[in-house]
């Protein structure tokens, strides 16, 4: 029986291009879904995003029983789970977009907006930029050197440095992918980020953590 991924629909994520980007990587049912219980039963979680912490965290929350949902089958059923750009932010404790925003909490850290610490570096970090290995590997091979499609004004500071697997430049270090246990959260777009991408969705779809 074919796995079913479910990729959650809260209204904050280019679900299109992400359903499409999976498909071309191997995934063979990907349930674009906005039902917790489709998401307690899948094999495999994708959590997109695009815009503002809060909104999205909002538009998650709104959604009864989802987080509730995806916490039981995450951290009880062991299901591989990958966050994508705001996606991978609502996986810290918090984030300081227009205001503090509660984040889901699984890994420990805040969403800060990026500083500028050189005039000639632009905010929103865009376009593509290298991604290299953090220090440690938490997500067991899932994340390899490379260069990845980015486009993000905030980003997140874990309080445990062991949870960073990959680092980008952009006027400093920013943390390109973060990882604990079964869950992978990256800050690039895989869905824009052409082989590159589909190379990590791909890994993704095979990942037994």
């Amino acid at each position: 029986m074919a796995e079913v991924l479910a990729l959650i629909d809260y209204g904050a994520g280019n679900l299109h291009s992400v359903a499409n980007a999976l498909k071309a990587a191997g995934a063979g049912n990907v349930a674009v879904t906005a039902d917790p219980e489709v998401v307690r039963a899948a094999d495999r979680i994708v959590l997109p995003g695009v815009g503002s912490f809060k909104a999205c965290a909002a538009g998650l929350w709104g959604i009864h029983g989802m987080v509730e949902a995806m916490t039981e089958r995450v951290h009880v059923g062991g299901a591989p789970f990958l966050g994508i750009c705001v996606g991978m932010q609502l996986l810290a404790t918090r984030g300081l977009e227009h205001g503090v925003t509660k984040g889901l909490g699984w890994i420990a850290g805040e969403v800060q907006m990026i500083e500028r610490t050189d005039p000639a570096i632009k905010i929103p970090h865009m376009g593509w930029n290298d991604v290299a290995l953090g220090l440690h590997d938490p997500a067991s091979g899932l994340i390899e050197p490379g260069e990845a499609y980015f486009l993000h004004s905030y980003h997140i500071v874990p309080e445990d440095g062991h949870t960073v697997a990959a680092m980008t430049d952009h006027g400093g270090g920013l943390v390109a992918a973060v990882a604990r246990d079964n869950v992978v959260g990256v800050q690039f777009h895989p869905e824009k980020s052409q082989a590159y991408g589909l190379s990590l969705l791909s890994r993704f779809l095979e990942w037994n953590p």
